[in-house]
């Protein structure tokens, strides 16, 4: 059995379970918009980490940061910003994706390299 090479990954496939799950869990499944987008979200989320947690790559921690922080601004720019709940949930989940997957990018040495003084990869 292959190693887990980043555990962030995990992680972030657990967060994007939470994400389609958590209209039902906190209500807000009435909110069309923050219901739809935290399905599609969550299951973007949990087939990029799949794929980061088996054939990992750099562009998928891209991936993951970038529906992060799409979590992070989706309240108002989907026009759900008033529903607490919603908002809270797509910020907060938004927030930790996006940390773990720079996280990731920062301190893994194949990943992190072009941005590195030193170059090479070891």
């Amino acid at each position: 059995m292959k190693q887990l090479r980043h555990w962030q990954d995990a992680v972030n496939a657990v967060l994007g379970a939470w994400l389609v799950l958590s209209p039902w869990a906190i209500s807000y499944a009435d909110e069309t918009a923050a219901m739809a987008n935290a399905v599609v979200i969550g299951l973007a989320l949990v087939a990029v980490a799949a794929g980061a947690i088996f054939v990992p790559r750099a562009w998928e921690e891209w991936s993951e940061g970038a529906l992060g922080l799409w979590m992070i601004v989706a309240p108002w720019v989907l026009g759900f910003a008033a529903h607490l709940d919603a908002r809270n949930v797509a910020v907060g989940t938004g927030v930790a994706i996006l940390v773990l997957a720079l996280w990731t990018l920062a301190t893994d040495k194949e990943y992190s390299a072009w941005w590195r003084r030193d170059r090479t990869v070891h």
